[in-house]
């Protein structure tokens, strides 16, 4: 037996920063949690989801299951929920994973990537690198993450010109995978960026009690010794 119970606005926002990545997928829950590796149709960006036990209101997973699931429609049933304070629970019988059942409730109503060592690692609030891919996405179509001494600058350049942004106090093209990538923002206050000449880049989403939810993106093999190239 399966039977997870989690608040729903918090799954609403992990489905709503992958959807549009990956269509279908495996969630597979064992005793260590909720997990989830799944890679766009282009094969070039991959998503990775953990939630440990720790972080649901109730866990229960007699045995290992893999619940393939249409993250589209799993948004759009989640959209059903009145509140943002509605439980959502997930129950599925481990003797046939055929259907899985989904209860909202009100509580104010009755009714696998290997670790590596990357060259530079930011952290920065999420909610600040969002507002800077969206506003950058306006004018070109990939993103140039410049990691120094004195700071890190976002810049890119399109037909109407060029912009940029310094951050704080190394460099990665990185295409508007990142805008997509943004929309995780919601689930934490802060994101990691973690960057290397021959690692997919990383941004990492830590959710506080609940687990991370990650995204790759993988290098281009061009390279020249100022920048490396995500496709």
């Amino acid at each position: 037996m399966l039977e997870l119970r989690l608040v729903q606005s918090f799954l609403k926002n992990v489905l709503e920063a992958t959807k549009d990545l990956v269509n279908v997928a495996n969630f597979d829950c064992s005793s260590s949690g909720l997990s989830l590796q799944a890679v766009d149709p282009s094969r070039m960006a991959l998503v990775a989801l953990l939630l440990p036990p720790e972080g649901f209101h109730l866990f229960r997973c007699d045995r290992n299951i893999s619940l393939g699931m249409n993250l589209g429609d799993m948004a759009k049933m989640l959209n059903c929920a009145a509140g943002e304070d509605d439980i959502i629970t997930i129950q599925a019988d481990d003797g046939s994973c055929a259907t899985v059942t989904f209860i909202l409730e009100s509580p104010t109503n009755t009714i696998m990537v290997p670790d590596s060592e990357y060259q530079a690692i930011v952290r920065m609030p999420s909610a600040e690198f969002a507002k800077i891919c969206k506003d950058l996405a306006t004018i070109g179509d990939t993103v140039v993450i410049t990691v120094r001494e004195q700071g890190v600058r976002f810049s890119t350049t399109g037909d109407t010109g060029s912009a940029g942004v310094l951050v704080l106090k190394q460099k990665a093209n990185v295409d508007n995978y990142m805008s997509s990538f943004t929309r995780a923002t919601p689930l934490s206050g802060t994101v990691t960026i973690s960057l290397s000449s021959e690692l997919p880049a990383v941004v990492e989403y830590n959710v506080a009690k609940m687990g991370y939810i990650r995204f790759y993106l993988a290098p281009n093999q061009k390279e020249d010794e100022d920048e490396i190239n995500y496709n």
